[in-house]
This record gives structure tokens, C-alpha cells and sequence, in this order.
């Protein structure tokens, strides 16, 4: 399935495929969707037999509207509304509890279903012209690096969707921020563009981190999409390196004739003719936005490992660091 530029006409028939069952894959601000009617089961489960995931692990509805809440879930609180008002159409998804008729497929069996709006011309039309909620993870094999541009789709989904819409490269380039408002307490399931601090300015309140650290996490501890320890990953080997330590490294894998890629923000390596560089900007919203479209490069090299300097551990970089750490199987740092 080749791409469709994503006009007026080509929405109208996606809408129609969508509602006859059908999987299309659309652009959001943040990365392309495998999108499916999500009040129909069967078509939900098109999606996971397209990627390849398992089908307890929740998707996120993609609404229309502040005003769609109600069609999916029940005792809203005012903090999802607060945060729906500032940053709705945005790349934030807000767990809550969900309506009875809400297909259990859609939420991995779960009694909380996750809604965002998303900030995209192409999805916006796809939701008002389609009527109703468009269930939407990444367009990838599960778990494989993100599309954020309709080739992407092509080349890992092409023959199991049943239409691209091409809307561009993806302005954001890293999945939603991920709220839970289920329950008594504010829980960050899931680091983003919108960050912690802009959440809890909006809320009052502190966010409870709910990260599981590689070791003790489990297939159980899924309550969320990307909360898998090794997720967004490229076939090939990744290590996470500090930026000191990137020298010694690539002297140890040079003596091992190992042709290495490496993404590096700052680092500036000596010329080296097994060496693969792609240099990364030093802001972290545009790191972002090509984080997924430079490991797929890299991935495509046929190299035997991808070495990514380490970005800095602040606020800005945090859904990065998060997408890097579980992109990543090896450190050097247990070498």
C-alpha cells in the first residue's frame, strides 16, 4: 500500500474504510497511527494482529473533541477537563474510567480507557468527517522504532493496512504524555513533549511517577502504551553511552571491526571509516523530532551496533532519555 496525499477526498474515503472495519494509518503531531473504528471489536483486533502486539496491552482513542469525553468515559474529574481545556488539541493522553460499552478489546481488559485530541489538520478532519473514535497506536511492528513519516508505514505495514494518508513528517516525533486520572491520585504513566512541570502547574498538584525500572518490570505491569522496558527499539544492537566515555568505546569496538552508527548531539568523534555519524541537534524539541526517522537510518546501515551519546538528565530531555532507555539493550557503563 503506497501513500495517499491527505486531502480532502482521500479523508472521505479513509473515513469510509474506517467505519467499514478497515485499518488506516494517519499522521499526528506526535507519529503515525494504525488507526480502527474503536467501538467495533473485530476491527480493534486487526490492529493487533497487524502489529504483532499483544492484546492486553491498552490503545488510546483518538476524539474529536472536549465534548467526545462523555461518549467514553464516566465520573470525569474537573482535573481532566483543566487539562483537556489548556492542552487539547495536544500530545496529551488522559486515562480514565471507562464507559460500560466501551469494548474491553480497546482497553486491554481494563476498566480505564486512555482519550487524548490530537494536534493534526489530517487527524482532526479523519475524526469529524469519520464521526467517532479512532483507536490509534504507533503505525510499527510492536515494540519497533515509531513512524513519523508515511514511508515509514509503507516499509513495515504496507501490506497489512488498507490505506496511508500522507500528512507530512510528524512535528513532535515522540508519543503523548500520558496522564492517569482514574483514580485518587495524578499518575505520569508515560513522559512526553508536555512535560511534568506544565502538567502539575495545571493540576496544583504533584504528578506520581509510575515508571518501573527495567529489572522488576513485567508483561503485567502494562497499564499503558510504551511502558514496555524494551520498546521503540531498532533490530540492531543500541547502546546508551556518556558523552566521556564515547572515545574509549569506539576504540574497544574499532579493535573488534565492528561497524558502529552513532548519534551524537555534542560529541564531535575523529574521523573514523567504520564510523556511521549523524549528528542530533542540541535542543531537545528538535532531538525529538528526528529522534525516530535518524535511528531508522541507522538501523537501515546494516551495522553491528548503534552507539547514542547520552542527552542530559533535566526536564526537557525526559520523554527522550525515556525513549532512548528503552530503544536501547545494552550500557556501557556494565562493560
Amino acid at each position: 500500500m503506497k501513500p495517499i496525499f491527505a486531502d480532502e477526498a482521500a479523508i472521505k474515503v479513509a473515513a469510509k474504510l474506517l467505519s467499514q472495519g478497515r485499518l488506516v494509518a494517519f499522521p499526528t503531531e506526535t507519529v503515525y497511527g494504525l488507526g480502527a473504528d474503536a467501538s467495533n471489536p473485530i476491527a480493534i483486533n486487526r490492529i493487533f494482529q497487524a502489529k504483532g502486539r499483544p492484546s492486553d496491552h491498552p490503545l488510546i482513542v483518538h476524539i474529536a473533541g472536549i465534548d467526545n469525553l462523555d461518549d467514553w468515559a464516566i465520573n470525569i474529574p474537573d482535573a481532566a477537563i483543566r487539562l483537556a481545556n489548556h492542552f487539547w488539541p495536544g500530545p496529551l493522553a488522559i486515562i480514565l474510567n471507562k464507559k460500560p460499552e466501551v469494548p474491553l478489546e480497546v482497553t486491554g481488559g481494563q476498566t480505564t480507557v486512555g482519550l487524548r485530541m490530537p494536534n493534526h489538520p489530517v487527524a482532526l478532519q479523519l475524526l469529524r468527517v469519520f464521526g467517532g473514535g479512532i483507536a490509534a497506536p504507533s503505525a510499527n511492528r510492536f515494540c519497533r522504532i515509531s513512524p513519523t513519516q508515511a514511508a515509514h508505514v509503507e516499509k513495515e505495514l504496507g501490506t497489512v493496512v488498507d490505506m496511508i494518508l500522507d500528512g507530512g513528517v510528524c512535528e513532535v516525533g515522540v508519543e503523548s504524555t500520558i496522564v492517569d486520572l482514574s483514580g485518587d491520585i495524578p499518575r505520569l504513566l508515560r513522559p512526553g513533549h508536555i512535560t511534568r512541570q506544565e502538567i502539575e502547574a495545571i493540576l496544583q498538584t504533584e504528578l506520581i511517577n509510575v515508571a518501573i525500572p527495567k529489572e522488576q518490570a513485567s508483561s503485567s505491569d502494562v497499564r499503558a502504551p510504551g511502558m514496555m522496558t524494551v520498546h521503540y527499539a531498532p533490530l540492531t544492537v543500541a547502546m546508551l553511552c556518556p558523552h566521556d566515555q564515547l572515545t574509549d568505546l569506539i576504540k574497544v569496538l574499532n579493535l573488534q571491526n565492528k561497524t558502529i552508527g552513532l548519534l551524537a548531539y555534542q560529541y564531535n568523534p575523529p574521523e573514523n571509516r567504520g564510523l556511521h555519524l549523524l549528528c542530533m541537534p542540541e535542543q531537545a524539541d528538535s532531538y525529538a523530532q528526528i529522534l525516530y526517522a535518524s535511528l531508522r537510518d541507522l538501523d537501515s546501515r546494516e551495522l553491528d551496533i548503534i552507539l547514542i551519546e547520552q542527552p542530559p538528565n533535566t526536564e526537557a530531555w525526559q520523554a527522550i532519555n525515556d525513549r532512548l532507555g528503552k530503544a536501547t539493550t545494552l550500557s556501557w557503563t556494565n562493560h
